[in-house]
């Protein structure tokens, strides 16, 4: 079974940066797409951005420009750069894989909290 543990959220100031990781475990991690989610209180968990196995990236268009997924096949991990973060952006942030043989997402990790005051 899949096992994803995201880290390295926290509580940051308007205009600061976090750099979140989602180590994976019990994958074959180089062929599956990546994607990071979030979810604030009230609101539907929604998608920030994907990377494929290729290393294509697509991103939210509310995090375009200030947040960027990156990956290291060697390590398992897929990471979400956020610069220029925004009350707004405070949430938890999930990591997930999609298998390319079945095309659909699995199962979530536990999340981080990522908290952005003004």
């Amino acid at each position: 079974q899949v096992q994803l543990v995201e880290s390295g959220g926290g509580l940051v100031q308007a205009g600061g940066s976090l750099r979140l990781s989602c180590a994976a475990s019990r994958i074959i991690f180089s062929i599956m797409d990546m994607g990071w989610y979030r979810q604030a209180p009230g609101n539907q968990r929604e998608l920030v951005a994907t990377i494929s196995s290729g290393g294509s990236t697509n991103y939210a268009d509310s995090v375009k420009g200030r947040f960027t997924v990156s990956r290291d096949n060697a390590k398992n991990t897929v990471y979400l750069q956020m610069d220029s973060l925004k009350p707004e952006d405070t949430a938890v942030y999930y990591c997930n894989s999609k298998s390319p043989y079945s095309g659909k997402w699995g199962q979530w990790g536990q999340g981080t909290q990522v908290t952005v005051s003004s």
